[in-house]
């Protein structure tokens, strides 16, 4: 047998396979189709602390090589969660993470706190990096001051994992990863979705209710690769690798580029069992390849 655990700064995981935030519902929607406890990690839907009805639709739009999406952090809201979900969520044998959204600094402060007092749930997502709200969300994100500033907020009333999702509509990754390392992040995860925008030439007329959305899927996977390995290279907290993960081998690239761990997000719509066969995927590869330990895979690409 071959092990596949992996440990992202203290946060120890059976294997590397996590679910993607807003692709993955609260996690038991996805019972009927897989056994949630094979995860290393699920990530719930993007929390706010008021509830969010999201944008107007049509919110989301097919393209030839992934999707958009403009739903805007439509969720319950922090103590609704607290009160209805985390009651069916807190006894999986699989760490539940909470990604955590806000339009200005004290929301983010006040729904992670909450979170905090909640013992079965070991790490939070803190998402600076959403494009599909008009405030807040993204702008703290692309902005090293910005965000420093929601990152140092959270880290002084969060005690347990701290995960910061960064976007890859910036210039520079690696300037908000380091960032994000200073103010104490136990580990980024990257990318967000890219920016982007879907017309209809019938009609003249954008598709998406927001005129721009956020692009996810196959077409995103190059980029989000070499942002993972510019990351990987330059920070010394573990990094979660997402975008465009649709098989196994899309899994192991990530973790050659230097990823300790990979978020499925997409793939989830198409292929709601796609993450068990990502872990055996990964298990077979080892296998084949004769690896015995998943750790020797991160960072293993060969540039020589």
């Amino acid at each position: 047998m071959v092990n596949t655990a992996v440990n992202l700064n203290g946060l120890k995981l059976k294997n590397p396979v996590m679910t993607a935030s807003g692709t993955f519902g609260y996690g038991p929607e996805f019972q009927d189709f897989i056994d949630i406890e094979r995860l290393g990690a699920y990530i719930v839907k993007g929390t706010t602390l008021h509830p969010r009805q999201g944008n107007p639709y049509p919110r989301m739009a097919e393209t030839p090589s992934g999707m958009l999406n403009a739903v805007g952090l439509q969720n319950v809201g922090v103590d609704k969660f607290i009160a209805d979900i985390y009651p069916n969520i807190k006894d999986f044998n699989s760490h539940a993470i909470v990604n955590v959204s806000g339009s200005q600094v004290e929301d983010y402060v006040e729904t992670a706190r909450k979170i905090n007092e909640l013992e079965n749930i070991p790490a939070i997502e803190l998402n600076i990096s959403c494009p599909n709200v008009k405030e807040g969300g993204m702008a703290f994100g692309t902005s090293c001051p910005a965000a420093a500033e929601v990152i140092k907020a959270v880290r002084k009333v969060y005690s347990k994992h701290l995960m910061v999702k960064l976007s890859p509509n910036v210039t520079s990754v690696v300037d908000i990863a380091e960032v994000a390392e200073q103010e104490g992040a136990d580990s980024v995860s990257l990318i967000n979705t890219l920016l982007g925008i879907a017309i209809d030439a019938k009609t003249r007329k954008p598709i998406l209710s927001t005129i721009t959305g956020g692009l996810s899927g196959p077409a995103v996977k190059p980029v989000a690769l070499r942002m993972v390995w510019q990351v990987a290279q330059a920070v010394n907290i573990p990094v979660v690798g997402l975008g465009g993960i649709m098989t196994a081998e899309d899994a192991i690239e990530f973790l050659l580029a230097g990823a300790s761990a990979v978020q499925i997000g997409t793939a989830n719509f198409i292929d709601p069992a796609i993450t068990m066969k990502i872990v055996d995927g990964i298990e077979s590869y080892m296998l084949e390849h004769g690896f015995e330990d998943v750790n020797e895979l991160i960072g293993g690409m060969i540039t020589e």
